[in-house]
Parts: C-alpha cells; sequence; structure tokens
C-alpha cells in the first residue's frame, strides 16, 4: 500500500514501488512452474446494488477489467439530474449553487456555477505523498461510478461513465495518499477528478507518467470533459478510496491469515506440539464460529503427522509432554480473532460499496411531486476507520504470536530438543538463525507504535465546519505498513520452523509430516535451501518474504508434492 518499508531486505525494498513488475526468485533447475494462462477480463455492468468483494480483489490482483452502467441505472441517473435541477430553482444547495466548506454561505449565480466545478477539483486536489497503488486506484473510480450509479447525487450518467472510460482504457489518475482526513476522500478523488476533465494532473498509462492533457488522446479519450452544476462534489465526497483501501488491506490480511495459520502448523511440527490443542470439543464448547474454523484448517493441515505424537516426541526426549505454552494452545483464539474482524471488514465493504456515500443527496419527495435535496453525512468514514484500526490491532497481535512462537525455536529447552539457535553442526562454529529471528524481533515494536488507533485522533479543521474527523486514511496507512511487516515476520517464522524440521529429519526417518505441512516444508525448500554451515542470510530470507509476499505458502494454494526434492542453491 505505501512504500514498502526500509528494511535490510534490497527485494523488499524493490517490491515497494507501486505498478514496478519484481522478479520471482530463481527456484532449483527444473522446478519452475510453468507460466499461468493470462487471465480472462473482468466484464463490469454497474447498477450501484451488486458490486461484490469478489470483483473488488478480482482488480486488486490486476486482472484486466471492462466496466460499464447498467441501462436502467442510466436511466435512474437521467431522472434524478432533472429532478435536481427542477428542485434547484428554489432551494439554496451546498456545492451546487453554494460554495463549500467555512464558504458555504456564499451563493453561486448560475454563469459561476459550471467554473466552479473546476475550481472544487484544483482547489481539493493538494494531497501530497506516495501514490496509490495503481489497482487501487481503478477500484476507487469503479466504487466510485457504482456510487453513483444509484442515482442519488443527481450527477448525468456521462460523470461515472467518464472515470470508467479511464479504467477501460487503462489511464491510472496519481492519486497522492496524504490530505484526507477520513471526511471524504477531498485530495485523492480531486485529482483523479482532474485528470477526468482533461487537466495536467498527472495520470499512468502504458508504464508512462504525464499529464491527463497529453495522455488521455494517447489513450484514444477525448483530451476534455466539462462538469455541470453539483457535478464536482459528487466526485470528491464520500469514503471511496478509503474503502479501496481497505479493501485492499483485507485482500492482503486475508492472505496473511492463511499464511499465520501454515507458518504455525509447520511450527507444531517442528516442535512435535500436542493436537489436543486443537480437539474440536474444546472449540465447540467456547462458540466462536471463527475459532472452530480455525482449528479445523490446522487440523486438517497436520493430518497424517506421526511427529505430533507420542512416538514424535519420544525421538528426542522420554519425557512425557505434559502441557504446550499458552503461545502454542492459545493459537487457535488468537488466530480466530484476525478472521472475526475480517469477516466484519467484507461485510462492512460489501455494503460501502453499494451505497450513496456523497453529501448532498437528492430524493423522491415524501409528500407531492419532484426531488429534493437532503444534506447528511454520508461521506464519513467512521465505521472504515475504526475496522482499520481494530484490523491493525489484529495483525499486529498476529505478528506478536509468530515472533513468540519463532523465538521459541532458537532454544533447545523451549523447542523440545532442536539444536540452539537452530544452528548446523556443528553447533557454537556455526550461529544458525538467530539473527533471522532478531528481524522480526526487530519489527515488532514498530507494528505495536502503528497499531495505536488514528481514529481517536480527531482535529477539527475549517474554520470548525469539520470540526470532527475520522482520520481513517492514517489508520488504512499504518494497517498497510504492518502488513507490510506482518509479511517479513511470517517470512522469518516459516523459515525458523522449516529450518527445525530439517535438522531433526535424520532422527524423525520413518515417520511422515501431514500432508499440507509436507507440502508447505517443500514449496519453501524450492526457493531456500536448508542451513548447513552458515551464510549470508539476506538473501534466504528475501527469498522467503516474497513467497509469503505472492501467497505461495498459503496452505490451501499449495501445488507442490510433499515430496519434492529440497533444493541445495548457490
Amino acid at each position: 500500500m505505501t512504500r514498502r518499508i526500509a528494511t535490510v531486505l534490497g527485494l523488499v525494498a524493490a517490491l515497494c514501488v507501486p505498478g514496478q513488475a519484481v522478479a520471482e526468485p530463481a527456484p532449483a533447475p527444473a522446478a519452475a512452474p510453468a507460466p499461468a494462462p493470462a487471465p480472462r477480463p473482468l466484464s463490469l455492468v454497474l447498477d450501484g446494488a451488486s458490486f461484490s468483494l469478489r470483483d473488488a480483489f478480482a482488480i486488486l490482483d490486476g486482472r484486466p477489467v471492462s466496466a460499464s452502467l447498467a441501462p436502467a441505472a442510466r436511466a435512474t441517473m437521467a431522472r434524478a439530474r432533472a429532478g435536481a435541477l427542477a428542485a434547484l430553482e428554489g432551494q439554496r444547495v451546498y456545492g451546487w449553487n453554494q460554495a463549500l466548506g467555512p464558504l458555504k454561505d456564499r451563493p453561486l449565480t448560475p454563469e459561476q456555477q459550471e467554473r466552479f466545478q473546476r475550481n472544487i477539483l484544483r482547489s481539493h486536489a493538494a494531497g501530497v505523498g506516495d501514490p496509490l497503488p495503481d489497482d487501487v486506484v481503478r477500484l476507487a473510480l469503479i466504487l466510485k461510478a457504482n456510487q453513483l450509479a444509484r442515482g442519488r447525487s443527481g450527477v448525468r450518467p456521462e460523470v461515472p461513465q467518464r472515470l470508467l472510460d479511464l479504467v477501460n482504457a487503462g489511464v491510472v489518475p496519481r492519486m497522492p495518499q496524504i490530505g484526507s482526513l477520513g471526511t471524504g476522500d477531498l485530495q485523492p478523488q480531486a485529482a483523479a477528478g482532474l485528470a477526468a476533465i482533461g487537466e495536467d494532473a498527472p495520470v499512468r498509462f502504458r508504464g508512462q507518467e504525464g499529464p491527463a492533457s497529453e495522455l488521455l488522446p494517447r489513450a484514444g479519450l477525448a483530451r476534455d470533459f466539462t462538469l455541470q452544476a453539483g457535478e464536482a462534489l459528487p466526485i470528491v465526497s464520500g469514503s471511496t478510496v478509503l474503502a479501496a483501501t481497505l479493501a485492499h488491506a483485507v485482500h492482503r490480511a486475508t492472505a496473511l491469515a492463511d499464511q499465520a495459520e501454515g507458518a504455525f502448523a509447520l511450527f507444531m511440527e517442528a516442535t512435535r506440539a500436542e493436537r489436543s490443542s486443537l480437539d474440536a470439543r474444546t472449540h465447540a464448547e467456547r462458540h466462536i464460529p471463527e475459532e472452530n474454523a480455525v482449528a479445523a484448517r490446522l487440523r486438517a493441515m497436520v493430518a497424517g503427522s506421526r511427529w505430533m505424537t507420542d512416538e514424535g516426541r519420544r525421538r528426542l526426549s522420554p519425557e512425557p509432554r505434559v502441557q504446550d505454552a499458552v503461545s502454542v494452545r492459545a493459537a487457535p483464539h488468537i488466530l480466530a480473532g484476525l478472521r472475526h474482524t475480517l469477516a466484519d471488514a467484507r461485510r462492512t465493504l460489501t455494503r460501502e460499496a453499494n451505497s450513496s456515500t456523497s453529501n448532498p443527496l437528492v430524493f423522491r419527495r415524501e409528500r407531492g411531486r419532484g426531488y429534493e435535496f437532503v444534506m447528511g453525512g454520508n461521506w464519513d468514514g467512521s465505521v472504515m476507520g475504526h475496522l482499520a484500526d481494530t484490523l491493525n490491532a489484529e495483525i499486529t497481535d498476529a505478528g506478536v504470536l509468530s515472533q513468540e512462537l519463532s523465538g521459541r525455536l532458537l532454544s533447545p529447552r523451549w523447542s523440545y530438543g532442536l539444536p540452539a539457535n537452530l544452528a548446523g553442526p556443528p553447533v557454537g562454529l556455526n550461529s544458525g538463525l538467530v539473527q533471522v529471528q532478531t528481524v522480526a524481533a526487530a519489527l515488532i515494536p514498530e507494528m505495536q507504535a502503528r497499531a495505536t488507533p488514528a481514529g481517536t485522533l480527531s482535529r477539527p479543521v475549517k474554520d470548525g465546519q469539520e470540526d470532527h474527523n475520522t482520520m481513517a486514511m492514517a489508520s488504512a496507512r499504518h494497517l498497510h505498513e504492518n502488513l507490510d511487516r506482518l509479511e517479513i515476520v511470517l517470512a522469518v517464522q516459516y523459515l525458523m520452523a522449516a529450518q527445525g524440521i530439517d535438522l531433526i529429519s535424520g532422527r524423525m526417518a520413518g515417520l511422515p509430516l501431514g500432508t499440507t505441512t509436507g507440502r508447505l516444508r517443500a514449496e519453501l525448500r524450492r526457493y531456500v535451501a536448508p542451513l548447513g554451515d552458515d551464510r549470508y542470510q539476506t538473501p534466504d530470507l528475501e527469498r522467503a518474504v516474497w513467497l509469503v509476499r505472492n501467497r505461495r505458502l498459503a496452505p490451501s494454494d499449495l501445488k507442490v508434492s510433499p515430496s519434492s526434492t529440497l533444493v541445495v542453491m548457490p
């Protein structure tokens, strides 16, 4: 989301640049997967009521998209536009024939209203900072078009269609991330609006960035587009960019939740953990659906393992295992909290995508004929902002758990007999993975600091006219920064759990790993060899981060055989 955090990982820094292609790390010779077929274009017909998160996630994954307005939505918008113009003759309306913000009491003449639309976009396009990723911008434009298609904003159907024309042509406005207070998405959406009307706001097209006035014609679009009375404010009003940004975070966090469960299953194998913490009867007694589901997935991942048995545990220690540590026994509960919040976020985002979020809105009169304007606060992003804060807390807790688990693997006592530091023999001459684990430990305080809820830090602005602000975009940026960190923390856990398994595999001869955990280990070993003698560690961790970031260690997506040959890489 934001530029990837600066770490010792050179690859991580390279991956941070929005839109930049990054090469896959080289796997073992002859182990490269066949190239995936090009994805089929996603064809969307927007009606303001049926946009799905499945479609949103496909857009965020870079799938080509062609979008248009449903004919019924066009007709609804045309009727609402005519009704709004008729109602305007007898009513003073914010953003239509009245100015904005602290200047809301200043009237506009009919001759000024068209010029005012351009001025709204110019004055509000004041954002700074790194641009939003291209796929987030595409999603934001589509969400905005779908919301406008409901016909409550009083704009012509040509306005959302213009936004869709940009998407269909492959033109991506440059939307700076910093400036929005969560009271609508004024700055980033204004930048997109300027691009749509053909001003010199920057856009990207086929790898080139330049003024919209120059690149729109190259994309086959008319350079100029004129907004009429009341059509600029609905572009900038509402929390559409926030919704797209949160959807991106939910998509990323879901993939990391999958991989956190996979990393935990691999940890359980390395420590020959007790299965009783996964017993379905225990979790059913808690009555938390997400907890039951996490435990069920973990049971499936370790199914068939004989490492996690009394026989497996006796291979390294004759003493019976009485009870594993809290971090092991409570992991299904901790990871269930993340899943619960993700489910809440999905419901909220689906509702948000199919709602009218601008101000004012236009409705048919409840009594009498015609339409009327209603002023309100539907642009407010509080619910999404607080969800971003909660999700940030949950992924931070998942990071803390992961770091605690990887730290246990360094200790022969805490790991029940793994070599100290996960070092290859001779231990002492070799220092193993102790500093790899330190990378995860270094990131946890950063995650904790950025998990402070920005939604409680409102500031009044604009001469008191906007005296409560959700700060939701700050919440979303902090969330994405912590998702960057969690990718690295989980990569450390995967490396260390696989190393623990490899170091004792000789003593566990004849005992299989679980089917899924065996596949997880095999996929990691296609890119990172087991550590014998100490070697330069950064490339190994870079490869592991790449695997996590690209969802290659998601248990449900594995395609390699558990019997894949371990790779000894140079």
